[in-house]
């Protein structure tokens, strides 16, 4: 079990009733409090497959649902590491909680489509951002989920969980991708994959007995990538996007007065990059994916 000396922790728990895995439970205390922080409700209004709805209606689900699932199989995972004899403190696990929570939140609208194209940056950086402005803002309570994030933590499998392979990240995405689109060839056994894993040497493993499990889980990867992901409708969608957004930008660069909100006006007359994500254009940017409210 993962050890701790909270007994409040271990008695309070959150319940939601996700459509893909049933009622699932969240641990209480600075995780739930983070939950419901603004930055991390916005992922509400952000969905998980930005343009993919034009061809799979379904596809509606958002980098909320997809960050609770995801923190869902975190809570499995650990427990099914701990029951083999890996030490895992309560810190740490509440750090590896708090990491795969966040760990999309620097996504903006439509998701993937509009990566590094309103801030030149990718989503992980920004991400990163996110929580280092939050961990202000909580008194230090994301130090250590930071570290996992970064991969700088001492216990490297804590963040192979989050971001590798075999994460958990691709775990819920897989199925929840699945489930929403209606493409059941995405559909994985998270549960039994899961359960297979394992720690040796600092890095995560699967047992042997697993080994089908997994095969079936790259080749679902691939075939969601095939019918879903790299779809030529939607690819040709968002290149039309792209395509408007960098026409605005280069007529905004040359002095065009253009309509817009006040935050997509930011965004549009000015080029930023990573080193300018601090906190007030942090807010601007969680602005701007409101007012697009894809």
């Amino acid at each position: 079990m993962i050890s701790s000396n909270n007994t409040k922790y271990l008695s309070s728990r959150k319940i939601v009733n996700d459509p893909v895995y049933g009622f699932i439970k969240f641990p209480a205390s600075s995780v739930l409090e983070i939950i419901e922080h603004p930055w991390v409700q916005r992922l509400r209004r952000i969905k998980q497959l930005g343009l993919t709805e034009l061809v799979y209606p379904g596809a509606r689900h958002t980098r909320f649902h997809h960050a609770l699932g995801a923190t869902h199989l975190m809570t499995m995972a650990l427990d099914v590491l701990a029951s083999k004899g890996n030490e895992i403190s309560h810190e740490e696990a509440e750090g590896a909680y708090i990491a795969i929570l966040l760990h999309d939140i620097g996504h903006g609208p439509f998701s993937h489509s509009l990566e590094s194209h309103i801030v030149k940056a990718n989503h992980e950086d920004i991400s990163l951002q996110f929580m280092q402005e939050l961990n202000k803002q909580f008194n230090g309570t994301l130090t250590l989920a930071i570290d996992i994030f970064k991969n700088t933590y001492q216990k490297k499998f804590l963040h192979q969980l989050v971001s590798s392979q075999l994460d958990v990240d691709r775990l819920d995405y897989l199925r929840r991708d699945s489930f929403f689109t209606g493409v059941s060839e995405g559909v994985v056994s998270s549960d039994r994959i899961i359960k297979m894993l394992d720690v040796s040497d600092d890095k995560l493993v699967v047992e042997k007995k697993g080994i089908y499990s997994i095969e079936k889980f790259l080749v679902a990867r691939r075939l969601m990538y095939w019918q879903v992901y790299l779809h030529k409708t939607v690819h040709a969608v968002e290149q039309m996007i792209l395509s408007i957004l960098k026409r605005a930008k280069y007529l905004a660069q040359n002095g065009e007065k253009l309509f817009a909100t006040p935050a997509f006006h930011l965004f549009l007359f000015t080029n930023f990059s990573l080193s300018d994500c601090k906190f007030n254009l942090i807010s601007d940017y969680c602005t701007l994916c409101s007012s697009f409210s894809n």
